[in-house]
């Protein structure tokens, strides 16, 4: 870490995601402008291998938010992609109601014999850590990959971090934390001891459901350069207009979770004393509730909301809402339960919405 990337650590989030990723020259622009270039003059570089100032600015400011070095990529799958052909395991551990992309892609690996996935419940740390423990007598602790996704999608269970993290450091096993729900604002996974910490920008960081980035962060200078020999190779590079966005919206970030954070907890309230909810579940921005009655009345609750948008994703400023079951990765979650990713509207209007669509399907 530079000196200058030091001494921006030791201000608040809120002041780094202000203020990190800024041009610096007295006469340079504000904000580091978008830059259009696959190449440049009178050099090798080549946009590809070496990257652009405006991928710079933007791994520049993630990077001091979460005290390592940063990588972008073209999507959050783009980043689990490279962090697996990186570390290359041969056996990962990964909670078993997880983000259903990643679990995809583990499946498809394992079904072409590149690993071996060991599901748990992320929860449950003592089992974690005897599961990890047998993996690494089975091929070897450098072999093993811990996968924690907390909190998790779509259940928002919250794994004891700093337990697994030392547990995996302790016995040399390699760990990576997707900490996309919680964002480099909530948690900083490297700060306990994780090896990388990865991000779909496209929620929480990007924040205007108008973009696609994966975002990586390792403290390990030999990780980071094999994730950005995985990102040359694998061609998985951010678009310019992206990286330009993502990092605009980086700006606002911690004043866009506070304020969905606190909006998300009055409305799990509100829910929690309804009669026809049986189970809420909040974590910062993010809410998850079983509706009675199973598919059938979530989809009809879903269908009949004004205000919050029913769709997929998230970490927009907008509230949106979907019935996550009806996918075949989440088939294993309660056919009742609706996630829902809580925005910056006035949360009267947000709850008189949701109210209203819980009386009139049910």
């Amino acid at each position: 870490m530079t000196d200058e990337k030091a001494s921006k650590s030791q201000l608040s989030p809120q002041t780094i995601a202000v203020t990190s990723g800024r041009p610096l020259g007295a006469t340079d622009p504000l904000n580091t402008p978008i830059v259009m270039a696959s190449n440049f003059r009178a050099g090798p570089e080549y946009a590809r291998t070496h990257g652009t100032q405006t991928w710079m600015a933007l791994e520049e400011a993630v990077g001091t938010l979460e005290g390592g070095a940063c990588l972008s990529f073209s999507t959050g799958m783009a980043a689990a992609s490279a962090i697996l052909f990186a570390l290359h395991p041969s056996v990962v551990v990964v909670p078993d109601v997880s983000y259903l992309g990643v679990r995809a892609l583990l499946s498809d690996m394992q079904d072409h014999g590149h690993l071996k996935v060991v599901m748990v419940n992320i929860v449950d740390s003592a089992r974690v850590a005897q599961v990890v423990t047998d993996a690494a007598s089975e091929v070897g602790a450098d072999k093993v990959l811990l996968w924690i996704e907390t909190p998790s999608n779509p259940t928002l269970d919250e794994a004891e971090l700093d337990v697994l993290c030392q547990m995996a450091a302790s016995m040399r096993v390699r760990t990576v934390v997707d900490s996309t729900f919680a964002s480099p604002i909530a948690q900083q996974p490297l700060k306990l001891g994780a090896t990388i910490v990865m991000h779909s920008g496209t929620k929480f960081i990007g924040g205007h459901s108008d973009l696609m980035i994966g975002l990586t962060v390792t403290d390990d200078p030999a990780i980071h350069e094999s994730l950005i020999r995985a990102r040359t190779v694998q061609g998985a590079t951010p678009g310019a207009l992206e990286a330009f966005l993502a990092l605009r919206g980086l700006r606002t970030l911690p004043l866009r979770y506070s304020a969905s954070s606190v909006n998300a907890a009055v409305l799990a309230q509100h829910l929690s004393q309804h009669s026809a909810i049986e189970w809420v579940k909040n974590v910062g921005p993010m809410l998850s509730f079983i509706v009675s009655g199973g598919a059938v009345s979530a989809d009809a609750v879903c269908a009949a909301v004004q205000l919050i948008v029913h769709a997929t994703s998230l970490g927009g400023v907008e509230t949106t809402m979907e019935r996550r079951q009806k996918y075949l990765g989440d088939a294993h979650v309660n056919p009742g339960l609706i996630r829902m990713s809580v925005g910056i509207e006035d949360v009267q209007d947000i709850w008189s919405d949701l109210q209203s669509a819980l009386g009139s399907a049910l």
